[in-house]
């Protein structure tokens, strides 16, 4: 398979460690997984990574920006949520996800998604909850050890690293810009 054919090079998702997983294989994730390293750790496939990216790409694309929420509590989610964010007009839910955000109209910062990002589906578990709830669509950034449950499109990637992190989110915003036709200008550094 050439370069070309993928969104984002290959060597640059191996050097951002993309495709390094975890020792802990959950059942849903084994699709979405090339191989078990000598020392333990599953590589994910990257060409199921590139697919699963331009669907949630053209699934994101179905959708107002305003009405799209993107979480993450980890401290190296949080600046590619925030450029990811500032790039498509997404709204950003960074740091400590409170319960109810999405469940309960008295809070005061109760807020009426239309479709939901994660950066870890296990880290942000209330927010997966509150979303399948409330019957809204999840896009979730899924490592090895990820359950896939309440989660309607997931996109196989280190979800713990900050560079792979960076890398997903930018590859993203670049599809989502150009289904939408917006110009995109942004280099993966930007995200980082």
């Amino acid at each position: 398979m050439s370069q070309q054919e993928f969104v984002i090079p290959q060597d640059k998702l191996l050097e951002a460690g993309v495709h390094i997983g975890t020792k802990t294989k959950h059942g849903s994730m084994r699709p979405y997984i090339y191989k078990a390293r000598e020392d333990g750790l599953h590589v994910l496939d990257l060409k199921k990574t590139d697919d699963c990216l331009r669907n949630a790409a053209k699934m994101l694309s179905e959708f107002d920006a305003s009405g799209i929420y993107v979480i993450g509590s980890k401290d190296n989610s949080i600046r590619p949520i925030k450029t990811f964010c500032q790039v498509i007009g997404a709204n950003v839910i960074a740091g400590r996800f409170t319960p109810g955000r999405f469940t309960n109209p008295s809070r005061a910062d109760f807020v009426e998604p239309t479709l939901v990002i994660l950066s870890d589906p296990s880290v942000d578990k209330q927010a997966l909850k509150e979303a399948f709830e409330i019957n809204v669509p999840v896009i979730a950034l899924c490592d090895t050890n990820n359950s896939l449950q309440f989660v309607d499109a997931v996109i196989p990637t280190n979800n713990k690293g900050r560079k792979a992190l960076s890398l997903i989110f930018w590859g993203l915003a670049k599809v989502y810009c150009e289904l939408k036709g917006i110009e995109f200008a942004k280099q993966p550094a930007d995200f980082e």
